[in-house]
C-alpha cells in the first residue's frame, strides 16, 4: 500500500474565554508559558513532528505573528493560512483541505491542549491514520473520570460512533459514565483531505462553496475579508460528524486535557507539584504572599490589571464574566 503524506494541521482560533483573565484576545490561552516554560502552542508542534510529513497552521489576523514566532524555533518549513475573521472549525478544516493534496491524510489538533504519554498517543494516531486510509473520518475518544459537563460526549460500541451527543447536565453526565459506553469528544480528527471535502460538500455546501471561493482568492495564504462574511460558522461536527455515515472512533490511552476551565488548570497544576495549601487553594500569576481563610478549593488568579478569586468548582461560570466585559467592551478583554 502506498505510505500517505501527513499533515498536521493546527488550530489556533480560541480565545479561551474560561481561562479570562489570564487568556486574552491578545494573548490567547495557546500562547502563555504557564506549562513547564512552554506555551501549549509549542507542546502541540512538537507532539506531532515526528508522526506528520508537513504542517498546516491555521490562525487568524489578531494570533498569526505569535505562531510565527514559536514556528520559528522549529526547523521544519509550514503552511499558514490565516482567517480574516472566524468562521468556526469545519471552515478553518477546509481551508487546510483546500491547500492539501486530494489523498493527504490530515491529523488536526486544536493548539491548546495538554497530551501526556506520548508512545500511547503515537500508537493512537497509527490506528487513525491505518482508518483514514481507508476513507474513514476518524475521531478520537477521551475515556471520561468524572461527569463533566463541560464536553461533548461520543457514544460508541468497539470503533463505531452510535451518536454524538452536546455537552450534558450533571445527571445526564453521571448517567453516561455509569453506562461506560460514552467518551469525551476530544477535539482531535483525522482523515484524508479529499474525504473531508466530499462530506462537507455533501452535508454542507454552503459552507464548502464559500470557503472554496475564499480560499481560491486568498493572497499568500492570506483570506479576505468580504468572501470570508459569506462562510457560515459553523462547527467540524455539527456540520461533517454528527451527520457522516464514515465515522470511527480511536480510544485515547494517553491522558489528554483541553485546559478548557481553571478547573482543568487547576488539576494540571497541582499534579505538576504547584504549591497548594492546607485546604487545597492556589494562587496562579504572582509571588506575593497570599492567605486564604475559611475557604477551601480556590484559584486565585492575579494578572496587571485584573484579579479573580474563583471557587474551583464554578469554573465554567468564568464564561458569564467574558460575556459581561465583552457586552461593555471592556478593555481587559
Amino acid at each position: 500500500m502506498e505510505i500517505s503524506t501527513v499533515t498536521h494541521v493546527i488550530l489556533t482560533g480560541g480565545v479561551g474565554s474560561r481561562l479570562w483573565p489570564l487568556s486574552r484576545k491578545t494573548l490567547p490561552k495557546q500562547y502563555l508559558e504557564l506549562f513547564d516554560g512552554e506555551s501549549l502552542f509549542e507542546k502541540t508542534v512538537a507532539r506531532n513532528l515526528n508522526i506528520s510529513d508537513k504542517t498546516i497552521v491555521v490562525g487568524n489576523i489578531e494570533n498569526y505573528k505569535m505562531s510565527n514566532d514559536i514556528m520559528s524555533k522549529f526547523e521544519k518549513p509550514f503552511t499558514h493560512i490565516v482567517e480574516a475573521l472566524p468562521r468556526n472549525t469545519a471552515a478553518a478544516i477546509a481551508f487546510a483541505a483546500f491547500a492539501s493534496e486530494p489523498d493527504d491524510v490530515l491529523l488536526i489538533t486544536p493548539s491548546d491542549h495538554i497530551i501526556d504519554g506520548n508512545d500511547l498517543y503515537t500508537n493512537a494516531l497509527k490506528k487513525a491514520i491505518a482508518l483514514a486510509n481507508q476513507d474513514y473520518l476518524v475521531t478520537f475518544g477521551i475515556k471520561p473520570t468524572k461527569p463533566e459537563t463541560g464536553y461533548g460526549y461520543i457514544e460508541f460500541e468497539d470503533e463505531n460512533v452510535i451518536a454524538f451527543h452536546e455537552k450534558p447536565n450533571l445527571e445526564t453526565a453521571t448517567t453516561y459514565l455509569e453506562k461506560g459506553n460514552y467518551f469525551w469528544n476530544s477535539g482531535l480528527f483525522c482523515f484524508k483531505a479529499s474525504k473531508f471535502l466530499a462530506e462537507l460538500a455533501s452535508q454542507e455546501p454552503e459552507v464548502y462553496w464559500a470557503s472554496k471561493t475564499a480560499w481560491e482568492e486568498n493572497k499568500d495564504g492570506f483570506l479576505d475579508y468580504e468572501l470570508s462574511l459569506n462562510i457560515p460558522s459553523i462547527s467540524i461536527d455539527y456540520a461533517v460528524m454528527e451527520r457522516s455515515e464514515s465515522i470511527k472512533v480511536v480510544p485515547a490511552q494517553f491522558e489528554w486535557s483541553d485546559l478548557g476551565s481553571f478547573e482543568s488548570v487547576y488539576d494540571y497544576l497541582v499534579d505538576k507539584g504547584h504549591p497548594i495549601d492546607a485546604n487545597r487553594n492556589i494562587v496562579i500569576g504572582t509571588s506575593l504572599h497570599t492567605t486564604f481563610i475559611g475557604v477551601k478549593n480556590c484559584i486565585l488568579i492575579y494578572t496587571a490589571d485584573a484579579l479573580m478569586v474563583l471557587q474551583k468548582e464554578n469554573s465554567q461560570d468564568v464564561k458569564q464574566v467574558y460575556q459581561q466585559l465583552e457586552s461593555i467592551a471592556s478593555p481587559l478583554l
